[in-house]
């Protein structure tokens, strides 16, 4: 994504007002933040996929997952208001919420996966999982995609290739190069797990387990075809590893065609983290796993989150699911991902690679003459932006554009971010 550290007041296209908040951002801040977009965006209001700015600009949010079920859904915020009005407590105490939460969560996915465990952040349950997995297996190696994110705790740190290389990568941890769309990519992704494995063990480690996105958002988005992910997981459960989904990206319906990612590959993982899209915005996270780990890892540490699973996050995680099932969010984004995928793949621009994507979860690639074009896809984000669409950019080189919608966007909505593509194309 393009991300800047302070505004510079590029053609005075920000009021005094912005431009002094920037300033104070900065002042306080400092500067290891980032802002989105050359001209940075100041939402003050949101409603399903739109944003209005402090000036009362409208603009179609073509990229926020966080709050996938819609911006300020009023089903969300009542349930969130209600019971932080009656009671906000945690998990020490008896509580209805975080039981009721976790049956409904669990009922989701398979009858393997059988206990939850509650944090506040997709870096959170990453790093629980990381917790119980090196205790359930007595290892320490662990295996993540060259470009992947899986948060921003010092250990999961590690396992974020995609913050950069200021943040050090410990010597228990390999990179694989992530899917890339061509033929036989399970057979290949199977072969550098292999490598990885070799190298740990050639340094005296053994792997514990293999994380990995879904979807490989970070890595440049490349869900397809359905089941490519099979060989890898059943590599690393042969070598005494296991398996973690990382669904903080394609969970909870984002794909359209199921509820969780790794479902479209006909996997049952070992363990399940989620994060962003679970409570629309409110901090709640987690992590579903096979009940022999719970049970082992049980046995040897006490588990304590004080804001993990408490009341008011389980009532605003219910009521995400409330509107998932009473919206038909799934069916919707499914049928208006691929009508999404389709007028874009329409644009046939020489500029533009194929159309990946499943879901309300699509990807392009810019390129000039076949090469990657990180400036290019630079120019469409931010002139789309300038036009009143957000949109995002990923992927190793940065050129990927990153189309990710709250599940609520409909079909005219769709066509009016493709309009902006391709205006976007033609002003080059």
């Amino acid at each position: 994504m393009t991300m800047v550290n302070a505004y510079d007041g590029g053609a005075g296209r920000l009021d005094a007002a912005d431009e002094a908040l920037i300033a104070r951002r900065q002042t306080v801040l400092g500067p290891a933040y980032r802002l989105f977009y050359d001209q940075p965006l100041h939402p003050v209001r949101g409603e399903g996929v739109w944003l209005w700015d402090a000036g009362g600009a409208r603009y179609l949010d073509g990229y926020n997952n966080v709050v996938s079920v819609g911006h300020c859904h009023p089903h969300v915020t009542r349930a969130i208001a209600a019971q932080a009005g009656m009671l906000n407590t945690h998990t020490r105490y008896l509580h209805e919420g975080p039981i009721d939460y976790a049956e409904r969560l669990l009922a989701t996915m398979p009858d393997a996966l059988g206990h939850v465990m509650f944090t506040c952040t997709g870096s959170e349950a990453n790093d629980l999982a990381l917790r119980i997995t090196r205790a359930c297996t007595g290892r320490e190696g662990i295996i993540v995609t060259r470009n992947a994110y899986h948060g921003v705790t010092e250990a999961v740190a590690e396992l974020s290739p995609s913050l950069g290389a200021g943040v050090p990568r410990g010597a228990r941890v390999r990179l694989i190069d992530a899917p890339d769309g061509g033929p036989d990519q399970g057979a290949r992704l199977a072969k550098a797990l292999r490598a990885a494995i070799d190298d740990l063990r050639a340094s005296g480690l053994e792997p514990a387990a293999f994380i990995c996105d879904t979807v490989f958002s970070s890595d440049g988005l490349f869900p397809d075809p359905a089941g490519f992910l099979q060989p890898a997981v059943d590599l690393i459960r042969a070598e005494g590893g296991i398996f973690i989904a990382d669904e903080v990206q394609p969970g909870f319906a984002r794909t359209g065609d199921a509820y969780w990612g790794f479902q479209r590959h006909g996997l049952v993982p070992d363990m399940v983290t989620m994060g962003k899209p679970m409570g629309n915005g409110f901090p709640l996270s987690g992590v579903a796993m096979r009940p022999e780990l719970a049970q082992d890892f049980g046995a040897r540490a006490r588990y304590f989150n004080t804001f993990g699973g408490n009341p008011v996050a389980c009532a605003a995680g219910m009521a995400v699911m409330d509107v998932i099932t009473e919206e038909g969010l799934q069916d919707n984004s499914q049928r208006t991902g691929a009508y999404l995928k389709s007028a874009l793949a329409d644009l046939n621009h020489s500029r533009l690679g194929a159309v990946r994507g499943a879901g309300l979860f699509v990807a392009v690639d810019c390129l000039l003459d076949g090469a990657p074009d990180a400036e290019f896809a630079h120019h469409i984000v931010n002139h789309m932006r300038q036009n009143g669409v957000l949109i995002s950019a990923t992927g190793p080189d940065g050129h990927t554009l990153k189309i990710r919608p709250p599940l609520v966007m409909r079909k005219a909505e769709a066509q009016m971010l493709v309009d902006a593509v391709a205006a976007a194309l033609a002003d080059r």
